[in-house]
This record gives C-alpha cells, structure tokens and sequence, in this order.
C-alpha cells in the first residue's frame, strides 16, 4: 500500500513511545467501606445496587452490590471526589459526595428508608424498578427481567422499554446505539454487535443508555451536541465480579452446514481478558461493519446499477450480507490498570468472509416516460480485516491527565460481479447490457487523539488541549467487460473492456483548546478555538482494453486531482445548572478554504471561501423525580467525499453513468432533537417520547438526464439509451422522525407489556431531467411486544411490528405509491427438569404493495430441542432446524428522491443441525477475601471492576 509505511509507522511510533515515555508516578490509593440496612430495624440489605462516580471524571464509573449480610467495599481508589448513590427495590435512593484524601474511609451504616406506598404487599415484591430517568441518563434494572440461564446481553436488552434489536443494529427509542461500554470502558472498540452477542446477560447488573461526548468534551462539561448514543453495561458485583467464563460450541449439519465458537472472559481485580472467535457457513456474524465504513471515508450520494469502480461501497462491503457467507473471526479485548495511575484498555478484531449472492432488482424511476431499470446479478465477495484500538489514560495528579487513544484498520476486498441490466419506458425498449466486472481494494485507516487536562485550583477553572491525526489510503485495481445493445437489435451495438487503476489519500489534523471559568454560583463559561485541515490526493487511471493495447490510457476516463480543506474556528458558551435545570447556549464562528487542484487530464483551480455561524443550545430540565425533558439544537457542516468531487466519468455500468462534480460546496444542517421521559411513582410504568428534525441547506443529491441520443459529455460519448447522473447541491431538503414507546408490567400474568409508534418523514430533492422532484415519503409504523417474566425457566415473548409508508412525487404523480410490512413473532424457550431445553421461534412476514412478484407473505420458524449434561448442567446437546418450512426469503423496498426499487436476493434456506455446547462459569469465592478491619465480615464481596 502506497505511503503506509513512513506516515503510519512514524505515526505508531510517536504513540509507543508516548505512551511508555511517561512515568509511572505511584501513590497510595484508599477504600470505601460500609453496610447497607433497613432503617426501621436495622436488617441488612443484601443485593442493593451501589454505583460510586468520580466527580472529576463522570465517564469513571464503579459498580457492585451488598453482601448477604449488607457490606460492601470499593478499593484501590485513587485520591479524589466521588459519589455514591445506593438502591434497592422498593426503597428510596440513597446518595452522598465522599472526598477521598488521605485514608480509607469507613462509612457509618447506611439508613434506607422504605418508599412510601399504599400498594400491597404482593405488588411491591412483584414490581421491581424497570427504567429511571437521572438526568440525560436512562437506567434499566436487569434483575426486574428474567432470562434463561444461556442468555446473551442482547437477549436481556430485547426486553427492556425503548429497545430493539435485528441483530445487526440495536436502537434506543428510535435512535441507533453507536458504541457500547462494559462498566464504562471501551470493549470490542466501536462495535456494539461483538460486545452484545457475547457478553451472558446473568453478568449485568444494570443498563444505562445516555448520549456519549468526546473526552474533551466531558471533560469541560459543555456538550457540543456532537454525540453518539451509548449503552453501558454495569456488571453485578458481589462472588461473580472475579473469574472466569465463557463457552465453547461446534455444530454440524445438512448440506454441509457448519458452525463453531468460543467465549472466554477471565475477570480478575481490575484486569480483564475477553477473546471471542466464530466459523461458520450459516451467515452469523457477530461483528458490525464498522471497521468497513471508517475506511470509506464518507460515502457517495451517487445511485444506480452494480458498484462501480467509484462506488465505496463495491470496494468495501461486509458485515450482515445476503446470499451464503462463510465467516472466520476472532477477537482480543484487554482492560487493566498498569500501576496506581494509569489505566488502559485495547483490543484486536479479524475477519475474513467469502460471500455469494444472486439477486434481482426492479427499479421505477419518477419520470414521465415510466423509465424502468430490471437487473439481476450474480456476486462473488471476499473480505478481509484486520482492526486494533487502544486508549492510554495517566492520571498525573489531581489536576493532570493525559490520554491517548490510537485505532488502526487495514483491509482487503476482492469481489466478481456479472449482471444482466435492462432500461425500457413507456412500455418500449431502450438498452440492454451484460457486465462482467472484477475488483481487488486495499486500505487502511490510522487515526490518534493526544488530549491534555488541567484543572486549576479554582473550582470550575480549567484549560484542555486535544490533538487529533489520521492518515487514510485506498488502493484499487479491476477491470470490467460489457456488451451493449440498443433499441430492442439483436446485434451488439458497443462493446467496453476497459482496466483501471485508484489511489486515494488522505490525511487530517486537527486541535482543539478550550478554556472553563466559573461564572457565579452555578454558572460556567467556555472559550474554544479550533483549526483544522484535511488534504486528499485521488488518481484514477483507465485503460481500453479492447483495442488490444494494454498500456492505452483513456483520458476521458482518467483523473488526478487534489483537495485542500481549511477551518478556522471558534467560539464562547455560557451554561448554568442546579438540581433542576441544565442549560447551556453558546455560538461558534468559521472560516474555512476550500481549494480544488485539477492536475489530468486538464489543469484547473477552484478556490471558495465561506464563513459560517455554529448556534448550539442544549437545554434539560428535571420536573420531578419521574419527569425529565431534554432539548438540543446544533448546526453543522458536510463536506463533499472524495469521490464526490471527482469529475471523471464512470461507465463501469454503461446503462447507469454516473460523475461526481467538482464545483460541490459543503452542506449545511440545522439539528433538532427533543426527548421527554415519564415514569410513575414506584418506577414501574413508562413513557418516552422522541422527536428529531434536520433541515439542510446544499444538500448533496442527484441529478440525473435520460440521453435520448449518442451525446459527449466530459469529452466521453454517452450512448442513447443510457442514463447519467451527476452530483449537484440542492435545497428544501428536511426530515422529521417522531417515536414514543410506553411499557408497564402485567402482574396477573408476570409479563411486561411495551407498546410503540413512530412516524418519519423526509423531503429530498432531486433533478430529473432538468426538472426539479421533490420526493416525500411518509412511515407510520408501530409493534406491540409481550415478554413473560415468569423464571429462567419459562421465557416467551409475543410480538408485532407493522409499517406503512406512502411515497408522493411533484413531478410524477403517477409514481406515487403506498407499501405495508409487517412481522408478527412468537418465541418460547422452555427449560423441562433443568435438563431439557425446547425452543421455538416463528415468524410471520408479509410485504404487500411492492412490484409484481415482489409481494410476499411467508413464515420463518426456527425451532430447537436440546438436553443438558453434566455438573451445573454445563454440556449441552441439541438439535435445531432452521428454516422450517423452507420458505424464507429476502425482500427489500428501497426510496430514493429519483426511484423506488424493489429488491429481491438469495437467502439461506432450510438445513438442519446437530450441536454441543460446553459452558463453564468459575467465580472466586467471595469468603475467602481478605479485609483490613475486621469490623468487615469474610462474606463482604470483593471490590468492583
């Protein structure tokens, strides 16, 4: 890979040395001890949640729960402000600020007052606390929902309020959880699939959701609004917060069918090891594609036909696919703390996936002709990937911190497409192709943030710097051969065989420092400046094959360019806060430089400037206990990709060409967001309401022209028949997203009860033919689920989720559509005896309203039996059937402001497996744990991770 080795071996070479350069300063570091008992009688409290928070660092979070006789301990604490909070059911919460300085500090007994309800008896042991809302913070009791004792995390945050899960994206009343922590530490980087379908639900103590803000940010307190939707995962404390765990399973079955796997987790003090692998022919991937996109860049808004050489997509794709994957992953994740001060965590993934999919497509475009694309394709994909992060945090005293956290992504991608395409309109035919295309990428992406913390003496003082780099480099070869055909002739109208070579590079750097200074008494003020700049190389060479002369470069087709992006910016906030209100406002100022370098195949220079205003507002305000309302509003800017701004011609699909545009600007987006929380008095009932708007101005869409005849553009002949689609920046583009979901218990039955709605709507612009089409599609979509709360032993769940959408065209009318889905579902896991297993799952799906032969109503049903062996019923064999009907299918209806297309693609069908699965679970003996005072009995559980 060009360039790789002297930017990113200096730049790996800066971290290393950073971080083994700084000294491990030693210091002595304290406990927390004390009991938890009832206030009437004094009787301990076994298994209240106790949650300890460093004020100096809210991201710094202990957790662990009571002793069988009330005690609890928290150790190795470094010298600092911190508070505690302690729950029970049916208790209210108890809360104290603690500062810890020179010695352990032996608390008196904690006096937990009974919450003073009229409910009965039966009820209060019945309704445990489901979800509270602290602040911007949602909680979730895990031990108010029962789950099998095989459950994963992903199984137990099925059943919570507000949460849902396809098992490849895991959203949070409507909004997509970007990362997730495990007792707020990074765990599997970003990468919620790999954490979540490995991690035994039977572990969790609690769940919190809340909107996480870069480290700078959290520290200087003031949220920019730029933020990423987190769910961490608080480990219950006590005998299971040291040991180790996991599990190790190997399947076999018809067809060939093949799966296997391992867990292993070892717990031990503050250290932490986790390695997961999987390999498998079965389509389970228990990795995101995360790592894909952070290579990519940013992709293009360009549409229509198969990836071509300029697609991101066709050079990077993994992840959930279609079709038949074979899949090998493994996975190290490392947590620990290397001396008093300094705590690190890491991990590394790979994958390798081998993919094969068919698949046909009928496209409807919103023209007056009835313009029609029909496609169907064979492809053959092999990925692989290699990702490793790392965060560095050195606490240097108690007014210093540094942190540093690099990541690294390399990846390769070989891939075969052939595809047959037809376009015809008004019922006439225009052009046919055939394609056989080849591609072979290579990339990585490297990117380090250097951040610096000070706090002065005075409260609320505070100066940080943060420093962030990354190199990124995309290397592609292929070559595609297509014949063509043109007003329904039999003969061969144009052939193209065409080979080409991409380099793409880019770097970044940007910083940020920031100065906090108290205003009055619950007032703060921030001053930021912020410089910025990313460079882009791009080279695309394309050679004519067929004229035999390998070395015959097509300028037409080729490019070579650069691209300079400059910021200046900053700007001041004021916030004020209290126990009841968090409000801050503030405004930013930027000037930025936008310059264009053409190099080949003709010289050219675009310089812009701009200057912007960034108003931000973010306003929370606590009504009550059980009410909490959370408003925030930002602006930003998009800058067009790579790929984006290239004015090269692709015509690796010769019916669908397709150009960037060099004289793209930067989009500019107004955010909305709103949240409202309610809970009733014993926190058992719950409604959520969430409401999202973006307006856009120079949004980035499409601009596409039928070409009626043989015309040049860019110095290229365009053949009749063909389309193009060009880039353009456009306005009136907005979009509305409203979800509200409501939950209670149903205590007859011990079953939860969560019902759901949404509506979204999105405007987007678009032109056609010269024309301007405003494409409007509305959803309303809404789901009704109910989950047993019974035992471990009896888990159901019945649910159903529907939606319905119209589609509404300005300049087609005819276009116009409506479209329903729906999913009803049925799961029970049933455990006979504490050895027999039963598992069944069914799934009814219906799509109506789609094209002709795109409509369909099927069932999925998954079932399983299996028995357990051996101590701790530990071994397990079972027999499963997937697909049990065999009449699983895949549908898919996309919306774009130019087309509506219906999609249909190979799926894996009916086989059947045999399966062991060998679990082990060994937890240190919390007796045999060694306390200083021995006012602390030996059952006291051992201190937090």
């Amino acid at each position: 890979m060009k360039n790789l080795d002297v930017k990113l071996f200096i730049l790996l070479l800066i971290t290393f040395f950073l971080s083994v350069s700084i000294t491990q300063v030693e210091a002595q570091t304290y406990s927390i001890k004390g009991k938890v008992a009832d206030s009437t009688d004094m009787t301990p409290l076994p298994g209240a949640t106790i949650l300890l928070v460093n004020i100096s660092d809210t991201t710094i979070i202990f957790g662990t729960t009571t002793s069988s006789n009330g005690y609890f301990q928290f150790a190795k604490l470094a010298p600092s402000h911190y508070r505690l909070k302690i729950s029970f059911i049916s208790y209210n919460t108890f809360k104290q600020s603690i500062n810890v300085n020179n010695s352990d500090v032996i608390l008196p007994p904690i006096k937990l007052n009974k919450i003073n309800t009229q409910l009965k008896e039966v009820t209060v042991t019945t309704n445990q606390i489901r979800v509270e809302q602290k602040g911007d913070t949602l909680l979730y009791n895990a031990n108010a929902y029962k789950t099998n004792p095989d459950a994963t995390a992903e199984d137990l945050i099925k059943r919570m309020p507000g949460i849902t899960s396809d098992g490849t994206t895991v959203k949070v009343n409507g909004e997509e959880v970007k990362k997730v922590l495990v007792d707020g530490k990074v765990f599997f980087g970003d990468d919620p699939s790999a954490t979540l379908k490995n991690f035994p639900a039977e572990m969790v103590g609690e769940v919190q959701v809340f909107d996480k803000s870069s480290d700078h940010v959290q520290f200087t307190g003031f949220k920019d609004g730029d933020e990423q939707k987190t769910l961490n995962i608080v480990t219950k404390g006590g005998e299971k917060s040291e040991g180790k765990f996991g599990k190790f399973y190997a399947g076999y079955g018809t067809d060939e069918r093949y799966n296997a796997g391992l867990t292993f987790n070892s717990f031990n003090d503050n250290r932490r090891i986790s390695i997961i692998g999987i390999s498998n022919n079965i389509n389970q991937q228990n990795f995101s594609i995360a790592d894909i996109m952070s290579v990519m860049s940013n992709s293009s808004a360009q549409s229509g036909g198969p990836p071509g050489p300029n697609s991101p997509m066709a050079n990077f794709f993994s992840g959930q696919q279609s079709g038949n994957t074979k899949t090998t992953a493994i996975g190290l994740n490392y947590i620990d703390n290397w001396g008093k001060k300094i705590n690190v965590s890491g991990s590394y993934f790979f994958n390798q996936t081998d993919n094969t999919n068919s698949s046909s497509s009928l496209r409807n475009y919103y023209t007056d002709n009835k313009l029609i694309y029909d496609q169907s394709s064979i492809a053959k994909t092999e990925n692989l990937n290699h990702r490793i992060n790392f965060k560095f945090e050195y606490a240097i005293d108690s007014a210093n911190a540094i942190k540093i956290s690099p990541s690294v992504t390399f990846q390769t991608n070989n891939s075969n497409i052939n595809s047959s395409n037809k376009l015809s309109g008004s019922n006439a035919f225009l052009s046919k192709t055939i394609n056989d295309n080849n591609f072979k990428n290579t990339g990585y992406n490297f990117q380090n943030d250097l951040l610096f913390q000070h706090k002065f003496s005075k409260k609320g003082r505070t100066i940080s710097f943060n420093i962030n780099t990354q190199l990124n480099n995309r290397d592609g070869t292929g070559d595609y051969y297509s014949s063509s055909f043109y007003n329904d002739t039999a003969t061969i109208s144009t052939i193209i065989h065409q080979e080409y070579k991409n380099y793409n590079n880019g770097t970044t750097w940007g910083g940020n420092i920031s100065y906090t200074e108290p205003i009055g008494k619950n007032g703060q003020i921030i001053a930021t400046y912020r410089p910025a700049q990313t460079k882009n190389d791009a080279v695309k060479s394309t050679y004519n094959l067929a004229l035999n002369e390998n070395n015959n470069l097509d300028s037409t087709l080729s490019n070579k360019y650069g691209s300079t992006y400059t910021t200046q910016r900053g700007g001041i906030s004021y916030r004020i806060s209290n126990q009841k209100l968090n409000f801050s406002a503030g405004a930013d100022l930027q000037q930025s430089e936008f310059e264009i370098k053409q190099i080949f195949p003709y010289s050219s220079s675009i310089n812009n400037a701009f200057i912007n205003t960034f108003p931000t507002a973010l306003f929370n305000y606590k009504f009550s206990k059980t009410k909490n309302l959370n408003v925030i509003y930002r602006t930003q800017t998009k800058t067009p990709t790579n790929t984006q701004l290239q004015d090269v011609i692709d015509v690796s699909n010769p019916l669908l060409v397709k150009s960037g545009n060099s004289k793209l600007i930067p989009s500019y987006e107004n955010n909305l967001i709103m949240r409202l929380g309610f809970t009733n008095n014993d926190r058992t009932r719950n409604f959520f309401i969430f409401l999202m708007g973006k307006q856009t101005n120079n949004y980035i869409g499409n601009s596409t022209v039928l070409i009626n005849n043989d015309t040049l553009i860019r110095g290229y002949t365009i053949s009749r028949g063909s389309q193009l689609t060009i880039l353009e920046n456009l306005n009136n583009y907005y979009n509305l997203k409203t979800f509200s979901v409501y939950s209670f218990p149903l205590t007859k039955i011990k079953s939860n009860l969560n019902l759901n709605i949404g509506y979204t709507l999105s405007h987007i612009p678009a032109l056609i033919n010269n024309s301007v089409n405003y494409s409007s599609n509305k959803a309303v979509n809404g789901g009704i689920n109910l989950s047993s709360n019974i035992s471990q032993y009896l888990d159901f769940s019945l649910a159903y989720d529907g939606s319905y959408n119209t589609v509404l065209n300005t300049m087609e009318t005819q276009s116009n559509s409506n479209y329903y889905n729906h999913t009803a579902t049925l799961k029970v896991n049933y455990i006979l005896l504490k050895k027999i297993v039963l598992n069944t799952d069914v799934n009814q799906i219906t799509y109506s309203g789609l094209s002709q032969n795109y409509n369909q109503n099927y069932i999925l049903w998954n079932a399983y039996i299996g028995y357990k062996f051996l101590k701790n019923q530990s071994l397990e064999a079972k027999i499963s059937v997937y697909d049990l009907m065999n009449q699983n299918r895949s549908i898919s209806r996309t919306i774009t402001e130019t087309y509506s297309e219906d999609s249909n693609t190979e799926i894996l069908k009916r086989y059947l497996m045999v399966t062991l699965t060998y679990t082990f679970k060994k937890f240190k003996n919390a007796n045999a744990q060694d306390y200083e005072h021995n006012d602390f009995p030996k059952d006291m559980p051992p201190p937090p991770k």
